[in-house]
C-alpha cells in the first residue's frame, strides 16, 4: 500500500503533473482558483514597504502576479520541492520579477531557510498533502520563519460541508478531473489523486488548532460555500 503522503511521492506526482498543473487548478475549482488566490492572498494586506516575502508550494508561480502587484518593493522568494515545478516556472518567474527572484528548490519540511526573517508567507492548494504530523512540523516552521507580527496565509480546496454540493463536487473531482487529466497527460490516475487528497484533508480546521499551538494568531476563513477553506493570521 503506497503511503500518499511520503515526500518522496508527492515530489514524483507534482513532477509529473507540472507541465498542465495552473490549467488543471482552474478546472478543478470550476474557474474560481485564481478568484480564491485573491481573497486569500488579500488576506495579507499590501505595502510599499522593502520587505521580505516568501511563496511556499510555490508550484507554476500562480500567487506570484497577485504578490508583486501587493508588495512591489519587497525582496522575494519562492520554494517548492518539485524540481520539474521550479524549472516550468522560471520563464514565469523571469517575466514577473525581471530575475529578482530566489527560486528554491526545497522541502518545505526540512529546510535552509532562515529563522524570523520574513514579513510575508504565502501558500496555496499545498495543505492537502500533509498529514497531522507533517502539519505539526509545517506550522513549526511557519513560526521559526517569520518574523513577530510577521503574516501568513493559506488557502486549500476543501470538502463542503452542504450535502447536496459536496455530491456534486466530489463526482465532478473524482470522475470528470480524471478524464480531463487523462487529456492533458494521457494519465487520468495522477489527477484522481487531488479528491484522494481533498477528501482526507476535509477542510482547513485541523490545520488552524495545529498552528495556534505554535505562537501564531490564526483565523479560519471559508471560500464559495467550503469548496475552498484557509488560515491565516500572524506571528505573536
Amino acid at each position: 500500500m503506497k503511503n500518499i503522503y511520503d515526500p518522496e511521492y508527492v515530489r514524483k506526482l507534482f513532477d509529473h503533473m507540472s507541465g498542465s498543473y495552473e490549467r488543471m487548478n482552474y478546472i478543478t475549482s470550476f474557474g474560481f482558483s485564481i478568484r480564491w488566490r485573491k481573497q486569500f492572498l488579500k488576506k495579507l494586506g499590501a505595502s510599499d514597504e522593502k520587505l521580505n516575502v516568501i511563496d511556499l508550494l510555490s508550484g507554476l508561480g500562480e500567487n506570484w502576479n497577485f504578490l508583486r502587484q501587493n508588495f512591489p518593493n519587497a525582496d522575494f522568494s519562492a520554494l517548492d520541492f518539485s524540481a520539474r515545478m521550479i524549472e516550468n516556472s522560471k520563464s514565469k518567474a523571469e517575466r514577473v520579477f525581471k530575475g529578482k527572484l530566489s527560486l528554491l528548490c526545497e522541502d518545505i519540511l526540512q529546510s535552509n531557510l532562515p529563522s524570523s526573517h520574513y514579513d510575508i508567507v504565502s501558500c496555496a492548494y499545498g495543505l492537502k498533502t500533509f498529514h497531522q504530523d507533517q502539519l505539526e512540523i509545517l506550522a513549526k516552521e511557519i513560526s521559526r520563519i517569520l518574523k513577530t507580527g510577521g503574516k501568513f496565509s493559506f488557502v486549500e480546496v476543501s470538502k463542503p460541508e452542504n450535502k447536496i454540493l459536496f455530491i456534486f463536487y466530489k463526482f465532478y473531482l473524482n470522475n470528470v478531473i480524471p478524464v480531463l487529466g487523462r487529456f492533458f497527460l494521457g494519465n487520468p490516475n495522477d489527477y484522481k489523486m487531488l479528491w484522494i487528497y481533498t477528501e482526507k484533508f476535509m477542510d482547513s480546521k485541523k490545520a488552524r488548532e495545529i498552528f495556534e499551538k505554535n505562537n501564531l494568531k490564526v483565523n479560519y476563513e471559508k471560500y464559495f460555500f467550503g469548496c475552498a477553506t484557509g488560515i491565516s493570521g500572524e506571528k505573536s
